[in-house]
């Protein structure tokens, strides 16, 4: 049997331009005689369509949309993924399933056993986990139809109590397909590759499996398709972070593994520059602007814009204060035409210099502090909000996420944004993509890669003051955050004791602040915003 393995990039809710790219797809394969198309686990209306799944209508549109596919499958049948109405009554009243469609007619519908309910995943609060177990029968074919997490409960403790293969091996299968979205993170393609690859050999079944790819919000996915042998070994892999399309014929495969290996920083960089182009798109933007200081994490925020929406849709403004040194502004400036962007200089001294007489009378004989240093940090967002307003862009946030976790920033100032672009990235890591940038072409001046990190709001101020070194701090973070191991776990591991209290009392009471910052393109197992879930008023080491 001749299969096709269509690999899309969906826009949640957007029925006419999916279903268009289905069509196509279809046609497609059909010009290449495939008896069979696969399409992605919820491929109609795009993942994850979230609450939109409240609404009885956005159901209906993807019944009407799974109509009007099934009237171009002649001569062809197509596996897709779509929510569908529970019809039994009992429980709730959605199914995440899974189409079978022949001769223009839907033949058979698989739903989803098991709902993932953690990090980012909320399946639970919508589908009703399926408990009925059915093969395909096509063209010779006996197909275990399953859908994503279904090939993941093969752990030493599994999470759910029924694994599906194990029922629909029971009814003699001839092939195992697997549609998925499947979010991607710097560890989860390895993690993906060994839990597929011991599917196929642990029931000695060929594996088609069929994943996203695009960013839908602050969710990148990287597609990576593939095509596994009865032994585990991946014999046909799809392209990562861009879409792609591949014809297997099950009789005779042939073996043509993806052979562009991705490092993890790499991989990273990919990612991120598809979050920010599909971000923008699927909002309808195609203009980005940014407070440009010298540093490094504006630095490598804005080379990932420019590669993502062009040097002519990014616009750096350069915002120096009586604190900013000359080189940051000349760093500045030189990376800015290194990239050909057309940049902006406004000084922000009058302004700040407004605010400290308008607030003299009140804040009378007091000693300057951190007071003064917000202030600057929110006379700039100021200027970058109404320059968006005016001109049509979008803000990037330049957080990176050791800032982010314990609380080194200021509220409606440099954590304004519309879409934070590193703030899932420890601030090592932001070295390290700064050293992949400049690996072909010096485009980062060397000067903002090597100098002390500061947010010059006072005189020689740098980061260390007031943090421990970030090799120090991130190595904790990580700790605590990806792996939620508790301060004496990590202490425990040989991280000072001091240290590792205070950077996790931080990440702690800096949680209100987090929940005011612009969406974080995800790139790590444990990403803050909608798959790390904290009181913001909780009492634990506090």
């Amino acid at each position: 049997m001749k299969i096709a393995v269509s690999q899309l990039n969906y826009h949640t809710g957007n029925f006419a331009e999916n279903i268009t790219k289905i069509k196509h797809s279809i046609t497609k394969a059909k010009k290449e005689n495939s008896d069979l198309i696969v399409f992605a686990e919820m491929a109609i209306c795009g993942y994850p369509p979230r609450d939109f799944l409240q609404y009885n209508d956005f159901v209906e549109k993807c019944q009407h949309s799974i109509l009007e596919i099934a009237a171009e499958c002649k001569d062809i049948a197509v596996i897709i993924g779509s929510p569908s109405f529970n019809k039994t009554k009992k429980g709730k009243k959605l199914y995440n399933s899974a189409f079978f469609i022949e001769n223009g007619k839907i033949k058979a519908i698989v739903n989803k056993t098991l709902l993932p309910t953690y990090d980012i995943f909320d399946e639970y609060r919508y589908f009703e986990p399926n408990d009925v177990f059915n093969i395909i029968e096509y063209k010779g074919e006996k197909i275990a139809l399953t859908i994503c997490e279904d090939l993941w409960n093969v752990d030493k403790h599994p999470l759910y109590k029924v694994t599906p293969m194990d029922e629909l091996v029971k009814l003699s299968p001839t092939l195992l397909i697997n549609i998925a979205a499947s979010p991607y993170n710097y560890e989860q393609n390895k993690i993906r590759k060994e839990i597929l690859c011991n599917n196929a050999k642990e029931y000695k079944l060929p594996l088609v499996y069929v994943n996203h790819v695009g960013a839908q919000s602050e969710l990148i996915f990287d597609g990576g398709s593939m095509v596994i042998d009865n032994k585990g070994n991946i014999i046909n892999e799809l392209k990562y972070f861009e879409e792609d399309f591949l014809i297997i014929d099950t009789a005779k495969p042939a073996i043509d593994v993806n052979k562009k290996k991705y490092s993890q920083i790499e991989s990273i960089h990919n990612a991120l520059v598809l979050g920010i182009k599909d971000y923008f798109g699927k909002l309808g933007f195609n203009k980005a602007i940014l407070g440009l200081s010298g540093g490094i994490d504006s630095a490598v925020t804005i080379v990932l814009a420019v590669k993502a929406l062009g040097k002519e849709n990014v616009l750096p403004v350069l915002l120096p204060s009586r604190y900013s040194s000359d080189h940051s502004v000349n760093d500045a400036v030189k990376l800015a035409e290194n990239l050909g962007c057309k940049y902006e200089v406004i000084n922000i001294e009058e302004a700040f210099n407004g605010f400290e007489n308008t607030l003299k009378p009140l804040f009378a004989d007091r000693p300057t502090d951190l007071t003064e240093e917000n202030i600057q940090a929110r006379v700039r967002a100021v200027i970058l909000m109404a320059l968006t307003n005016k001109f049509g862009y979008i803000l990037l946030n330049t957080s990176n996420k050791s800032e982010a976790a314990v609380g080194y920033g200021t509220l409606y100032g440099d954590m304004c944004g519309g879409i934070s672009v590193i703030g899932d990235l420890y601030k090592t890591q932001v070295y390290e993509l700064a050293r992949l940038i400049n690996k072909e072409k010096h485009i980062i001046p060397k000067n903002t890669i090597i100098k002390p990190p500061s947010a010059e709001l006072r005189p020689e101020q740098k980061d260390s003051d007031s943090l421990p070194e970030y090799e120090i701090l991130d190595k904790n973070l990580y700790q605590y955050i990806e792996m939620s191991k508790s301060p004496d776990d990590i202490i425990a591991m040989g991280f000072d004791k001091e240290i590792v209290y205070k950077s996790c009392r931080l990440v702690n009471i800096s949680e209100y602040k987090r929940h005011q910052s612009p969406p974080i393109l995800r790139v790590s197992p444990k990403a803050f915003g909608m798959g790390r879930r904290m009181p913001i008023v909780g009492k634990y080491l506090l």
